[in-house]
């Protein structure tokens, strides 16, 4: 599998923990500047390739690359520079001010308060979290914290949209209400056409089929289908797939039957 600078990739991945194998073989190429959505039944091994992805679990077998070097070979914080990962739940029971959390993604960098300033600021714009500002982040509700943790690993990598660096988004929208689920993506997706890597895990196969500009399948544990959302979201391989039957809807999205 040949990949281009800036690329993001696995290949050949096996994934073994505690005896149970996780992920088979699992070759993928994410390109900047465009928003891959993950999707698959529980289980399928989604979060356990983000965290690959990401550096944060190396592989049994085969590597992962950012610009062509295996992650393992990248310095901690140089890699930090480069990507950053939003978990599923983060938690953080300090009485940390909303800015004061989006700073903390300013640590792999040298510390200047007046560019990191700045930084957290653009950070909490882009987010739409400006006005969250001056609030604790413990009586924030959830789809307010999840726009404060969203600018904080903005912040991580802010610096880095000009040469290939990743937000990797494991399920950003779960447990938040509809209205915030949309604007999770509409935001991920403005931020590829700025020139940000995105890789989202998603259950949601309309959100899938509205926002990403590509969609990977997987299933236990194998990547079965990497594409534009036309051809990944077949009605026939996911009927399959998830174990109940599914058509395209009048708008293009996956319905069940």
């Amino acid at each position: 599998m040949t990949t281009m600078p800036g690329w993001l990739a696995t290949h050949h991945v096996d994934l073994v923990r505690q005896g149970r194998s996780i992920l088979h073989g699992v070759s993928l190429a994410a390109a900047p500047g465009r928003l891959l959505v993950l999707i698959g039944p529980n289980g399928a091994g989604k979060s356990s390739l983000l965290k690959v992805l990401a550096g944060l679990t190396h592989a049994t077998r085969g590597i992962a690359t950012l610009d062509d070097r295996a992650l393992p070979t990248w310095h901690p914080r140089d890699l930090a520079r480069r990507r950053a990962m939003l978990s599923q739940r983060v938690d953080l029971d300090f009485g940390f001010l909303a800015e004061e959390v989006v700073a903390l993604g300013r640590g792999p960098h040298p510390a200047d308060r007046e560019r990191d300033a700045g930084i957290v600021t653009a950070a909490l714009h882009a987010a739409h979290a400006w006005a969250l500002r001056g609030r604790r982040y413990t009586v924030l509700s959830g789809g307010e914290r999840q726009r404060v943790q969203l600018a904080r690993v903005l912040a991580q990598v802010w610096e880095g949209a000009s040469h290939g660096a990743w937000l990797l988004l494991d399920e950003p929208e779960a447990g938040l209400d509809i209205a915030h689920q949309h604007f999770i993506l509409r935001r991920a997706r403005a931020l590829a056409t700025q020139g940000f890597g995105v890789v989202a895990v998603l259950h949601d196969l309309a959100l899938a089929a509205r926002y990403a500009d590509e969609v990977a399948l997987m299933a236990g544990g194998r990547l079965l289908r990497q594409g534009p959302p036309g051809v990944t979201l077949d009605p026939a391989l996911l009927s399959e797939v998830y174990g109940i039957a599914l058509v395209r809807g009048a708008a293009g999205g996956i319905e069940v039957a």
